[in-house]
């Protein structure tokens, strides 16, 4: 069962959620939160899978609850709840650590399979849009370019570069005719080994890195000169 915890300052649209997620079957909402302060609170109790949390609250608004939550539990999932998908609010909180985002109008089914993703480690964001966060996160930055990171596996930087590119966990082990439990191993050893914390942030690194072209292509990491063996 998958435990969520719903924060929105609007009791009807907590309300709309919560019977949602609960008609799916193998969800539970253990918490519901009208501000960023109660909401970190309760994840503290409740210690949830995911939480769905809207940006604009008072008191303490969710930018700054994600940043709360996940300092003192960081496999906390968050997904951000958004009235449009445009909200600058939304890249802010995506570097801090939210690992995707639901417009409030999307589709029924959307917020469910989106909150079934998170809690496996899945990836919310389309190709399409992963573009235009990456674009926003590069300009951002305004670093030069990196050398691939040291201390991965062929195989690890092989999957980030793919991660880059924007495919899911199924689609990576379909091109690496690997299982899908495999590539969740090697990306959750990429993301330990480089201290990020959620896809975006990997898929930021491979291409400072170089690791993916302007095409959204991976490049096929050096051989040698890796600390490891490549394993998988």
């Amino acid at each position: 069962m998958i435990r969520v915890l719903i924060a929105d300052d609007q009791a009807l649209v907590r309300a709309g959620v919560k019977m949602l997620l609960q008609a799916a079957g193998d969800m539970e909402v253990v918490a519901e939160a009208d501000d960023g302060a109660e909401a970190v609170r309760l994840a503290e109790r409740h210690l949830p899978d995911v939480i769905l949390m809207d940006l604009r609250m008072p008191r303490v608004d969710g930018l700054e609850a994600i940043k709360r939550v996940l300092a003192a539990r960081p496999a906390t999932r968050i997904v951000v709840l958004t009235t449009f998908a445009e909200d600058s609010n939304v890249y802010a909180a995506l570097r801090a650590g939210a690992v995707g985002f639901l417009v409030k109008d999307d589709e029924p089914e959307r917020m469910v399979d989106a909150v079934r993703r998170a809690a496996s480690g899945e990836q919310l964001l389309a190709p399409s849009v992963l573009r235009r966060v990456l674009d926003r996160f590069l300009a951002a930055e305004e670093q030069a370019a990196a050398p691939p990171p040291a201390g991965l596996t062929e195989r690890e930087l092989e999957v980030l570069a793919l991660v880059g590119t924007g495919l899911s966990n199924a689609e990576i082990a379909e091109e690496l005719h690997v299982g899908v439990t495999t590539v969740k191993t090697h990306i959750a050893a990429a993301m330990d080994k480089l201290g990020l914390r959620n896809r975006i942030q990997a898929a930021v690194v491979a291409h400072r890195s170089g690791l993916v072209d302007a095409a959204f292509r991976p490049v096929r990491p050096p051989r040698g000169g890796l600390s490891n063996p490549p394993t998988g």
